[in-house]
């Protein structure tokens, strides 16, 4: 039997023996308020499963998503459910940042980065829609459309 094997094994005898003393009422937790941090804690695992043999870098995407995922959900049951309305975009940001730290975990693919960029800048963008000190944020997007437009402009004068 190999180390992952046993380890799994473990696991599932540490939840089923926490569950099982639960529902016979030896303990009580209240589990709809610390259920994400078995999300967070999967996370970590698929990171320390990177961290023990590197060559697993594909480990590294799902662990950051878990855990990002996990903390809005911990923040989101200690706070209030209503939040996920403003807090949706942080489902974007998962996978994006995911991507950009596969990319400095991986063998530096750089077709990584372009879902990555995507997703953190449409993540951000939604995320800044709901701050009122940051309503006038559209104008950087005004700001770079004219000089993009100026810049394709000047490169066509150039090539005449």
């Amino acid at each position: 039997m190999d180390n992952r094997s046993k380890a799994l094994g473990l696991g599932l005898i540490f939840l089923g023996i926490i569950f099982l003393l639960e529902n016979l009422n030896v303990i009580t937790f209240n589990f709809f308020l610390i259920w994400p941090v078995f999300v967070i804690l999967g996370g970590v695992g698929f990171l320390l499963g990177f961290f023990i043999n590197k060559k697993n870098y594909g480990l590294v995407m799902p662990g950051i998503i878990l855990i990002i995922y996990g903390s809005l959900f911990m923040y989101c049951n200690i706070m209030g459910w209503e939040y996920m309305q403003s807090l949706w975009p942080v489902f974007l940001l998962g996978p994006g940042l995911g991507f950009f730290v596969l990319y400095f975990a991986g063998q530096k693919d750089k077709g990584l980065l372009l879902p990555g960029g995507i997703l953190t800048v449409l993540g951000l963008l939604f995320i800044f829609r709901y701050f009122e000190y940051l309503r006038y944020w559209p104008v950087l997007l005004i700001i770079g459309g004219i000089v993009l437009i100026f810049l394709s402009g000047k490169k066509n004068n150039t090539q005449d």
